[in-house]
């Protein structure tokens, strides 16, 4: 069965059509129509989330947009349920069109004056915040399954994207650091789960899944959101704007929308993220596709500045 073939089945049991394929990523997402308006059709990517696992991100999703949070709401098929099999037994999903565009897109600088910048990630912080204390206030349902970001999630003996210290592209020394930053990570990690905020998280706030319109801030794609830190939201949010000139005050502006937070331990999960980018890139991308130097060199030179802070 084509990709095609299956959106089009798909597709079939929202009453819907398919307009285009947006992304084919972890997940296949393509724009259709509904009766009712446009929607974003899902097909799950076979053993990456579980059945329990996709249910509870639905769950968690359409409680939060019936908290008045903005995020991509998702939609029952015409039989009334939120996640259905194909044929193949590929599971798809539904959600509502969020309006907008994209934040911006990664390995590019703003096309935004600062300023404007600096507003937005002021209201995604303000965002996130929201999100954190709606969802603090529900009582998840007892089968909600979700990954868990936690030290072992990031840095243990079998983090959730792979022994990013052993990528084989690393070389000799670039390894070493690697293993000095896992190390780091774990001792730095331990100690803030002792104290420091956790619970359900986006997990995957880049640029390109919170859209903007007007002044407002929507965000999409929860496929990989979980248990873990919070702070690891907003350490995801900068991760792609450590080369922008206006870095420092990105972050600030980011950590004072959420309602502060100790920018030294927002940078330790910049690194927990970097390092994870790592491992996502071993299983996903060809061996000479150039994004896996690029990782690994972003990781070892932020592992140099965090870990040279203490």
């Amino acid at each position: 069965m084509t990709l095609q073939t299956e959106a089009a089945e798909a597709a079939g049991a929202w009453g819907g059509r398919i307009v285009r394929l947006i992304r084919n990523r972890e997940n296949a997402v393509f724009e259709m129509t509904l009766p009712k308006g446009r929607a974003a059709l899902r097909l799950h990517r076979h053993g990456y989330q579980d059945d329990a696992a996709i249910r509870s991100e639905l769950w968690w999703c359409h409680a939060l947009t019936e908290a008045g949070i903005p995020v991509s709401a998702p939609l029952p098929d015409r039989n009334g349920a939120l996640l259905h099999r194909l044929a193949n037994g590929r599971l798809a999903s539904v959600i509502r069109w969020v309006e907008g565009e994209p934040l911006g897109e990664a390995g590019r600088p703003f096309k935004a004056p600062l300023a404007t910048v600096l507003a937005r990630y002021h209201a995604l912080g303000q965002l996130l915040a929201s999100l954190h204390k709606a969802t603090d206030r529900m009582i998840l349902p007892d089968d909600f399954r979700r990954p868990a970001w936690d030290v072992d999630g990031l840095v243990g003996e079998a983090p959730l994207w792979g022994r990013f210290w052993e990528h084989p592209a690393a070389g000799k020394e670039e390894a070493a650091t690697l293993r000095r930053a896992r190390s780091f990570l774990q001792e730095r990690l331990t100690e803030h789960r002792a104290h420091g905020d956790y619970g359900l998280i986006h997990a995957d706030p880049l640029r390109e899944n919170v859209f903007v319109q007007g002044e407002a801030l929507s965000l999409i794609d929860f496929d990989d959101s979980g248990f873990g830190f919070r702070l690891y939201d907003l350490g995801v949010a900068l991760r792609q704007n450590l080369a922008e000139p206006g870095y420092t005050a990105i972050r600030d502006a980011l950590i004072d929308g959420y309602g502060g937070a100790d920018a030294t331990m927002v940078e330790v999960m910049v690194l927990a993220r970097l390092c994870a980018s790592v491992g996502w890139t071993m299983p996903r991308l060809a061996a000479d596709d150039p994004t896996h130097r690029f990782a690994i060199r972003q990781a070892v030179t932020w592992a140099g500045r965090v870990m040279r802070q203490g």
